[in-house]
């Protein structure tokens, strides 16, 4: 499994060590992170022979995070992937159900499905219904429970070759472009629901997500995508 991380602080290792209570083998990928974190999760990792640590220079989003995971669990023969928020907002404990899900159906992705508890945020919860309108209006209806959610078992093959089709979908929107694009290839989607929680700053919650910029990003990205569903029969 992936965890892509950016200056989550000690979320980091609370995640890992979650993870790793349910699971064997877990990548994180420091995505030029600032905040010490490389270097205290490389230092478990010498102690941790099922802890692996890629270290990117400079922050390059969190897609170009899991785009280098990805190749890297391809190149030791993987074939499928866990990816996971370093927050602790998913929960650890359903790792396996998932995992065990992408085994029985190896040809789809596995995306789950956030079950909404006090902590969330009205503004995101209601942003979500309207991303996933559009996540499902561009791929005729396919399935997709939730475009946003970044716990999800990939197919790796199909997922490179998404990124291959494309110079975006290397930064915040990774999640709902990558679910479109593997839909368009015929990865069908399987939605598990779980639980999510939002961790307010005192309790140690880190969140990079801003609402002008990134939803800026995301609405380029709708219209983008529009654009090449529009040009697909002329390209035939």
């Amino acid at each position: 499994m992936l965890i892509p991380s950016y200056n989550t602080g000690a979320k980091l290792f609370e995640t890992v060590a979650q993870a790793r209570a349910h699971w064997g083998t877990v990548w994180v990928v420091i995505d030029g992170s600032t905040d010490g974190t490389a270097e205290q999760i490389q230092l478990l990792a010498e102690h941790d022979a099922q802890l692996s640590v890629l270290v990117l220079p400079q922050n390059q989003g969190k897609g170009a995070a899991v785009l280098a995971g990805l190749r890297e669990a391809a190149r030791h023969g993987f074939t499928h992937v866990l990816t996971m928020d370093a927050d602790g907002q998913h929960n650890a404990a359903n790792i396996p159900q998932m995992m065990a899900l992408s085994s029985a159906h190896p040809e789809a992705m596995v995306l789950g499905a956030p079950i909404f508890d006090a902590s969330a945020p009205l503004v995101r919860v209601i942003g979500r219904k309207a991303a996933n309108f559009l996540a499902n209006l561009q791929t005729a209806w396919a399935g997709i429970g939730d475009s946003l959610f970044g716990l999800r078992v990939y197919p790796i093959a199909p997922l490179l070759g998404a990124f291959a089709a494309t110079r975006w979908m290397r930064r915040f929107d990774f999640d709902p472009e990558a679910a479109i694009r593997l839909c368009w290839h015929g990865v069908r989607p399987i939605n598990f629901p779980t639980p999510v929680r939002y961790f307010r700053p005192e309790e140690g919650g880190v969140s990079h997500f801003h609402y002008l910029r990134d939803n800026l990003v995301l609405a380029f990205m709708y219209t983008r995508l529009l654009g090449e569903l529009a040009l697909r029969p002329f390209r035939r």
